[in-house]
């Protein structure tokens, strides 16, 4: 299917009023910003308008499923669906991300999601445990939470072949210091998150090369003014250049004046908004 399309649009960083962005089949094909003060070709006389601003494709982080299907379900047909599901509605690039599983499931779903990564599905894998803080669990089972060991490290990289770039992790864990050390010096990102983390203990792992924060404020401890913890320390490097903060801005995890006041306090270059979603994003109440 080919289209025009006609209307404000957001390149590069500016949004501007009039563009003719031009498909063709699955690809954009062309985007044409249009002077106002010349006559427009026809082929801009001709396209559709839209009603809103059109945006370039999301980029999304941490995504566990959607559709009805999650990555967590040890299929590679379901997992195909969920990815389907957010290129469909606007995420063209996504990492899949598995949650604390038993070693044997973590080694099947990183290796089937890998297979994924080959097809052009997914862009990569991101791992959300097991190597968290029960106390900071969420969603987690906290029975298959363990300790980091490079044995188990080794064997999922290597089962990801390449694919792995992204692992959540609590830094307080015993050897937490050295999984950021393993994980950066294989070229992965090491994110803290789910963690009971003081602030001291934060800027260990950032000074240790970790340099994402998983879903900024959830599955950490409350701010206090006393005891700061992980919050405040991730975006004191956030602003320092040294972090970027994920914030799930759907209104419910986060307030509007909450992920505000992170913009700007960070700055939007340092900030990644994510869907953290799960396999009931997009299905309907009660599906």
């Amino acid at each position: 299917m080919n289209l025009s399309l006609r209307g404000p649009a957001l390149v590069d960083d500016a949004v501007l009023p009039d563009v003719l962005v031009r498909v063709e089949g699955e690809r954009i094909a062309a985007v044409t910003p249009i002077d106002s003060g010349s006559e427009p070709p026809g082929e801009a006389r001709a396209a559709e308008r839209v009603g809103g601003t059109m945006l370039p494709a999301y980029v999304d982080l941490h995504c566990h499923g959607g559709g009805g299907f999650a990555f967590t379900d040890l299929d590679d047909e379901a997992a195909a669906s969920a990815a389907r599901h957010h290129h469909e509605h606007g995420s063209t690039s996504l990492l899949a991300s598995l949650v604390t599983m038993s070693p044997r499931d973590l080694e099947r779903g990183v290796a089937m999601l890998a297979e994924l990564c080959d097809e052009g599905l997914v862009d990569g894998i991101h791992l959300e445990g097991p190597w968290l803080a029960e106390a900071r669990c969420g969603a987690h089972d906290p029975t298959l939470l363990r300790d980091p060991s490079l044995a188990e490290v080794e064997r999922l990289l290597a089962l990801g072949r390449g694919h792995v770039r992204q692992v959540t992790l609590a830094p307080e864990r015993d050897h937490g210091l050295d999984l950021v050390h393993w994980l950066t010096t294989a070229g992965v990102h090491a994110a803290i998150g789910h963690t009971t983390a003081s602030f001291g203990q934060v800027e260990q792992a950032v000074a240790a090369g970790a340099d994402l924060a998983t879903h900024l404020f959830n599955g950490m401890d409350p701010w206090h003014h006393r005891e700061p913890g992980a919050a405040p320390a991730l975006m004191r490097s956030a602003a320092r250049g040294h972090v970027t903060v994920e914030l799930i801005a759907d209104g419910a995890h986060l307030s509007d004046d909450t992920v505000r006041t992170v913009l700007d306090l960070v700055g939007a270059d340092h900030v990644a908004f994510v869907s953290d979603a799960m396999a009931a994003a997009g299905m309907g109440d009660g599906a």
